[in-house]
């Protein structure tokens, strides 16, 4: 594998504040938050594949604000058909239990639908697909034959390596020094397939932060906040250059 399953680190977090100025529509009639660029133009877009708290996280919601600031048509699906895992989760919350109603089996068909109306209806010519913790093994996934063009994605969990060898575009990472579901070893392995490949990618690893810090952070930290912007940075220059381009 070229990450560890989701872990205790992936239920924890702060929730950030700000005031959205997207909304929800609905695409492939699935609930969704769609933030527009100022020229309202669809061509160039970002799919966020979002941690398991889901689209209507302010936290989510707030970064595809920012992505539609930057040029994009952003979109974020209900990847769990309604059922995210709660912020303020009881401490007996069955994260296994949960992940087993919301499988590959379960999510890969809405990623499907969404991009195929993207596509489609909705104009789009390509598509940058930024994926945080459980969101990043979809990127890997969708990597590939004409449905995702660009990867991104911020601490990722449960990428099988057979999913990563299997992209078929640029990929970038952002890695946390402390991860206990992308640890070091992990990171090498992910560098020496995609180096194999010889692929189009690149990994930042940045200092005193933990997994979840490009969606989650403690922004009242100031060395987590600058890793925090310094990730989206990341993703949106990579977008730039390869989705744009």
């Amino acid at each position: 594998m070229a990450s560890h399953p989701p872990g205790k680190c992936c239920t924890v977090g702060v929730k950030h504040e700000g005031e959205a100025t997207g909304k929800i529509e609905k695409i492939a009639g699935i609930n969704s938050y769609v933030a527009y660029p100022a020229d309202k133009s669809t061509q160039n877009a970002v799919l966020i594949l979002t941690d398991i708290f889901g689209h209507e996280l302010i936290n989510a919601q707030l970064i595809a604000d920012q992505f539609a600031a930057n040029g994009y048509y952003t979109v974020v699906p209900d990847l769990f058909n309604g059922d995210p895992v709660p912020w303020n989760k009881p401490d007996d919350f069955d994260l296994m239990g949960w992940l087993g109603g919301h499988s590959t089996q379960h999510v890969d068909p809405i990623i499907e639908a969404v991009i195929k109306e993207m596509r489609g209806s909705l104009g789009v010519k390509r598509i940058g697909a930024a994926g945080y913790c459980f969101g990043g093994k979809y990127v890997c996934r969708f990597l590939k034959d004409g449905k995702i063009d660009v990867g991104y994605t911020a601490h990722p969990s449960f990428v099988d390596a057979d999913e990563l060898k299997g992209i078929q575009g640029p990929l970038a990472i952002s890695a946390a020094e402390t991860d206990g579901i992308y640890p070091a070893e992990k990171r090498h392995e992910t560098e020496a397939i995609l180096t194999e490949m010889k692929a189009t990618y690149q990994q930042t690893l940045y200092s005193g932060v933990e997994h979840g810090f490009a969606v989650r952070a403690d922004i009242s930290k100031k060395h987590v906040k600058f890793a925090k912007e310094q990730a989206f940075c990341q993703a949106v220059c990579w977008f730039d250059e390869f989705v744009k381009a």
